[in-house]
């Protein structure tokens, strides 16, 4: 599935990866923790740029069209698996076929009253189920996500958490929340100044483990 061996990522001088190995195979599901600027985003990206056909990605910055409502920006997971007239039909009026596909959607993240809410009017929590609406749409067999859950509100995340990962084969996701991370992945890697510096079972994640991987520099 991913096989890294050495990979270092530069923007410019910046080192952001420096040497990785990693392997994840296929079916696993892992989160990807560690301190702001540890290089999370850039291996998810790298990870990506891998597998990019089979992949479904959550990003940080949701990347909806605000113009756009709920349903369509879902719908736009699948854009590249239908006709032109097919989308453009869609757009105009919702087709029953597509409805029947993404209403459960809407209903499993709570979401089936917005439906047909422009973007632009929901909240930073709302955008963010509709960013993971459409990962799960795409119906990809790896989802990767950066902070899919992170203006949910923590009581909520877990359930949102376990839906993202009956979705897909592999789901591989950054988190800054470290006890839910713990508390939803069986595998939990850690990175710390571009390295990757824990690869543990979650069980085996203890406070003074990850209180090294957070310490100050």
């Amino acid at each position: 599935m991913f096989d890294l061996q050495r990979v270092s990522v530069a923007y410019g001088a910046a080192r952001v990866l420096k040497g990785i190995s990693l392997r994840i195979r296929e079916g696993e599901k892992a989160v990807i923790i560690g301190p702001s600027g540890a290089g999370k985003s850039t291996l998810l990206k790298k990870l990506y740029e891998l597998r990019q056909a089979q992949c479904a990605f959550i990003h940080q910055d949701y990347a909806l069209v605000a113009q756009l409502s709920a349903f369509h920006n879902v719908y736009i997971g699948r854009l590249d698996q239908h006709s032109t007239i097919h989308n453009l039909l869609n757009l105009l009026k919702p087709q029953k076929a597509e409805l029947s596909h993404i209403t459960p959607i809407f209903r499993a993240i709570g979401m089936e009253e917005k439906m047909f809410a422009r973007v632009s009017t929901l909240s930073g929590g709302q955008q963010q189920r509709v960013a993971v609406g459409r990962a799960i749409y795409r119906r990809s067999s790896i989802i990767l996500g950066d902070e899919p859950v992170s203006a949910i509100d923590p009581h909520q995340a877990g359930g949102l958490l376990g839906l993202v990962k009956s979705s897909a084969d592999t789901v591989i996701l950054a988190m800054h929340d470290v006890q839910l991370a713990l508390a939803a992945f069986p595998r939990v890697i850690g990175l710390r100044e571009g390295r990757v510096f824990l690869d543990l079972p979650s069980e085996e994640v203890g406070e003074d483990t990850l209180a090294d991987l957070y310490r100050r520099s």
